[in-house]
């Protein structure tokens, strides 16, 4: 089953997949921007709002359902994509949503996450990343940056923080991204590339949390920062950043290496160019590795393949099954052997 007709264009507007409840974050938060740069993408693919369910697990990122006029449900830690799979496969008809954070998803949810990824479920899954605890009041999270000194580290933590968009990459979800919640421009495209792919959609939105974690990413975000810190990735274009865009990145085999243009004889025809169809995972994997200060960090669609979705092949299964003679429902109760018991 695929989903209903598109409605004609401009028919639905972004305040028709808002909700008549008062949006209870922080002032200042970032969710703000990320759920008004969703309910955008979604009034344009114009798919009606019955048609679409948002799933949600614990977190500030979680309140995500009771602010979008769609099928939604608030569920448990760490246990969103379970949920989400069960319902795309019950309801293949309906687009599905996952609102997640980098605590909910990548902690206890950790394995739910990547196999909803390897298996290529039909979901579009949005991993608000503020690298911090901010509903339990300020604890470090997978995310957060070594040596970060918080509520739960008090002399900082000594973990390793786990890269999002690496995971994704690494587990071979079929499409991966990742945007800025202040970038509109970046945001936008990002949304609308996820709505319209057939598998495992990923998005991490980098995302602030001025109570407990503010500027987390004020090295991305700043206005004088922001064009020499990012790379917006555009597909079959060579890889430029910079204020006055002569900076690029360029491959030596497989290692990544910022180039002036210009300088040493460095042309553009030098850079790598974006390919974010390429069916080998190894160069995008090697773009979620890069990283500030050494890097420009890369936003944009990284990775965007066909693959077929695991919820059509279940389905297709089924089907094949039904359309076959009917099995005797006695003989499978019982099973190949059975005893009497006297």
């Amino acid at each position: 089953m695929t989903l209903q007709a598109k409605l004609p264009e401009n028919t639905l507007k972004p305040k028709d997949f808002a909700t008549d409840q008062e949006v209870r974050w922080c002032p200042g938060c970032g969710d703000y921007a990320i759920l008004a740069g969703v309910q955008r993408a979604l009034a344009k693919q114009g798919i009606p709002t019955h048609q679409i369910a948002t799933i949600a697990g614990i977190g500030c990122s979680s309140r995500f359902p009771y602010y979008m006029a769609t099928y939604g449900f608030h569920s448990i830690h760490g246990r969103a994509p379970a949920i989400a799979t069960g319902l795309k496969l019950a309801r293949p008809d309906l687009q599905v949503w996952v609102a997640t954070g980098d605590g909910d998803a990548l902690s206890i949810g950790g394995n739910h996450f990547i196999h909803a990824m390897r298996r290529n479920v039909d979901l579009k899954v949005l991993l608000f990343n503020n690298r911090i605890y901010g509903l339990t009041k300020g604890q470090f999270s997978p995310t957060s940056e070594y040596g970060k000194k918080t509520k739960s580290s008090p002399y900082g933590t000594v973990d390793n923080p786990f890269h999002p968009v690496s995971i994704a990459i690494g587990a071979e979800a079929s499409f991966v991204a990742r945007t800025i919640d202040v970038d509109a421009k970046v945001s936008a495209e990002v949304y609308s590339a996820a709505a319209a792919h057939v598998g495992t959609a990923f998005v991490e939105v980098m995302q602030n949390c001025v109570i407990f974690n503010d500027g987390a990413w004020d090295h991305l975000t700043a206005k004088e920062l922001r064009a020499d810190m990012t790379l917006t990735l555009e597909h079959g274009k060579p890889m430029i950043f910079g204020v006055n865009r002569d900076k690029g990145i360029r491959l030596n085999g497989l290692t990544p290496e910022v180039v002036t243009i210009g300088a040493n004889g460095v042309t553009e025809a030098d850079l790598w160019v974006h390919d974010a169809n390429d069916e080998d995972p190894t160069r995008t994997f090697l773009l979620s590795r890069m990283e500030y200060p050494q890097f420009p960090v890369p936003i944009g669609v990284m990775r965007a393949v066909r693959k077929p979705a695991f919820d059509q092949l279940i389905n297709e299964q089924v089907q094949d099954q039904q359309a076959q003679k009917p099995a005797d429902l006695q003989k499978l109760l019982n099973g190949r052997q059975n005893w009497l018991v006297g």
